[in-house]
Parts: C-alpha cells; structure tokens; sequence
C-alpha cells in the first residue's frame, strides 16, 4: 500500500513529547513490512526550525518525510507549501492518515484527501479531551470544533483512538461522529548502553540512587503535584521527575517540594532525556509512576512495562487498561491519598515489584510491540481503502 501520514511536527522536533515517537515508530514499522511510506509535516520547532531539507523528501528509517515551512501562524503550523504538494499528491495515495486536531495541516489534510476521493483516517492525538479543551483558549476550540473539526470527523472514514479513556472522552464531547478503531501505541525494546554514554548529570542521580522515577513532558496534567503530596507522606522515598519543561512549570514543582520539606528527597531534572539517559534512569527506578489527570494514553507506562518496572498510574492514564490487563503495577484515582497508599505497598514489598515488573514486561513483549501494532493498522487501512492483502502483495511486487 501507498501511505501518506500528515502531521503537524516530526522528527527532530522532540520536544513535542509522545505523538512524535509514536507516529514515527509506526511508520517506520509499515514501511519495514514493504508499505510504501511518506510523511508530510512542517519543520516547526519551538520558535525556530528543525535543520531539514524543504520540500523534498528525506529518507527517515525507510519513511519518505517531507518537510515543509511554516511561515506564519506557527502555533497553527500553516504552510502554504504543504497544502500545496498535497493538492498535487494526494491522490496517489490508498489511504491518508491525519494526526492531530485543532491545527493546519489536519484540516487541509482532510479536505484534500476528500477532494481526491481518498480516504482518510484522523487519530485526534488526546487532545479532544473536555478538561483540555476549557482549560486553554475555550472560546477558540470550540469554535474551531464547530466550524472545523466536526466536518473533519465527520467525514473521515475511521476515527483511530489509542485508549477506551479517549474514546469515553471523545463521546463525551458528543464528537463519535465516525465509525472509531482502538489500537494502542506500541513500545520498543530497551537499548543496551554503555555507563560512558550517559549524561553527567543523570550519572549523579543514578548514583545517588532513587525510588520513584516519573517521566515525560513538565505539565500540569501530569498531576506531579500530587506526587510530590505523596512523597511527603511516605518516609525515606526518594523520587526523579525528569522531561521537557516548556510550560515552565518546573518552579511550581520545585516551590511545592519545599512547602512538603521534601526538597532533598525529590530531584527535578527538566530536559529532554533519550538515548542512555533514559535507560540509566529506568535501570535505576524500583518502580514507575504517572499520576496525570488526563492522557490518552501514556507512551511511558509502556516503556516502563517492557523495561520490567512496576508502574503506578491513575485511571485517567489511557494505558491503565493494559497495566490492570497485565498485573504490571497499580491503578489509583486521581489524588495524592491513593497514590500514597499504592506507592507504599509497592516500595515495601522486592517480591511485589519483582512479579509486577515481570508481569508488565511479558505482557508489553506479547501484545504491545511496534510489529503487533503496526499489523493492526495495516488491517485498518485494507479494510477502509478495499485493497486486500493479495492485491497488496501485487503492488509490492510490480514496484520491485
């Protein structure tokens, strides 16, 4: 098959957490099964942008992505230049993949996929979400909602959700506007590295040694407020909070970690973390814990999971469904009084963690790998464009 994705931002630009890992690993996982692999976006990046060829196609893990520039209206990420190769594209394509809501390249996707008669599929991201949409600019997205996004949905031929907690919120916005399709992201192994690669500063925490290992963007939704209540609470934890920090939310953190007197147990590292850094800090944690207040679905308890680390989540964690399927961890409420409760049975018990840990793993191992995932997604896509497998396999062989 012939495969577009269109997404607002890609590789190199991490700092737009999880979507950016998990729509790359998919299509590098479809384009290694012999699809036929191109992603359009924008080289946004923060205020500036990534430094990537314009316009013509770079090869990426085996995936043709074009970057496009963003001119103006950045925090839309419009491109004149991308909805122009898609008008001249479009059609080429068996299926179009849309991922993302409220911005650009989303809209003009949908609409030119349509234009070309080609179906299309839109993965809203988690950010169809009630508490998400009147927290920051209500007024705008439910505008946009209504003069934009229903259409989108509307007319899309699946709409993709990563948990059954997105696809409760999306009901609830009364935005089930077309037939829907749960698949979960997927995770990939653990990398071996080398102690020489990690970072000084990890190094010192590792060393230090740590209890609790929270990980993934700085924010308000991630409910690390709650975590810092519950670390007071429990004597001797000790707990690393490490990732982005662009809402600048680190100060609120720190200031709370001093009102609890839990300044010297609790470490905040707000940065981007990969590679080594990131293993060195999983190899250091007894257990992992995301107490967000809403996620689609959580990339990080699944990495967590494969890595063999008991996870703690609350039940607005889309990836809480999996962590109770498995046996890897604990589901909590929202709230730190839960959370203590859950953190201290674990921290208490090496056996708990031990059969927990290797629960999540066996289970991440068997259902939730990139392989398994990405077949799912090719079912999805021959069912919506009628292409059987057979006639795939004839594509495939007449482009050798």
């Amino acid at each position: 098959m012939k495969i577009l994705h269109v997404v607002p931002t890609y590789f190199p630009a991490v700092r737009y957490g999880g979507p950016i890992y998990s729509v790359h690993a998919l299509c590098r996982s479809l384009a290694a099964a012999g699809h036929r692999v191109h992603v359009f976006t924008t080289s946004v990046d923060g205020r500036r942008d990534s430094n990537v060829p314009h316009g013509r196609p770079v090869n990426l893990d085996g995936v043709q992505v074009c970057y496009f520039r963003s001119r103006w209206l950045r925090r839309l990420y419009y491109s004149a230049d991308l909805k122009n190769h898609l008008d001249s594209i479009a059609g080429d394509f068996d299926i179009v993949h849309l991922h993302s809501v409220f911005l650009y390249p989303t809209w003009m996707g949908a609409r030119t996929a349509m234009r070309a008669s080609v179906p299309y599929v839109l993965s809203p991201r988690g950010m169809l979400v009630h508490d998400l949409i009147t927290r920051r600019s209500t007024l705008i997205k439910r505008t946009w909602i209504r003069l934009v996004e229903r259409g989108n949905l509307e007319r899309a031929a699946r709409i993709h959700l990563t948990s059954e907690e997105e696809r409760r919120a999306l009901t609830d916005l009364g935005l089930a506007l077309a037939p829907t399709t749960m698949i979960p992201n997927g995770v990939d192994a653990p990398c071996a590295f080398s102690p020489d690669a990690v970072s000084a500063d990890v190094r010192e925490l590792v060393a230090k040694g740590f209890d609790i290992l929270s990980f993934g963007r700085i924010s308000w939704k991630k409910g690390l407020d709650q975590l810092v209540k519950a670390i007071a609470e429990i004597p001797d934890a000790r707990a690393v909070i490490a990732g982005h920090d662009e809402e600048g939310f680190e100060p609120s953190l720190r200031k709370a970690a001093q009102e609890c007197g839990v300044g010297e147990r609790l470490r905040i590292l707000p940065r981007q973390i990969n590679g080594p850094d990131k293993e060195a800090l999983f190899d250091a944690a007894r257990l992992f814990a995301l107490p967000s207040l809403s996620e689609n679905f959580g990339n990080v308890v699944a990495e967590a999971m494969i890595r063999a680390r008991p996870v703690v989540v609350t039940e607005a964690v889309g990836a809480s469904e999996f962590v109770k399927a498995s046996g890897g961890g604990l589901v909590v409420g929202i709230g730190h009084r839960q959370l203590v409760a859950a953190l201290s049975e674990l921290l208490k018990s090496e056996e708990l963690l031990a059969a927990m840990g290797a629960a999540g793993a066996k289970y991440a191992r068997e259902c939730l790998t990139w392989n398994n995932i990405s077949d799912r997604f090719e079912e999805m896509y021959r069912e919506i464009s009628g292409l059987s497998a057979d006639t795939r396999q004839r594509g495939q062989i007449a482009s050798i």
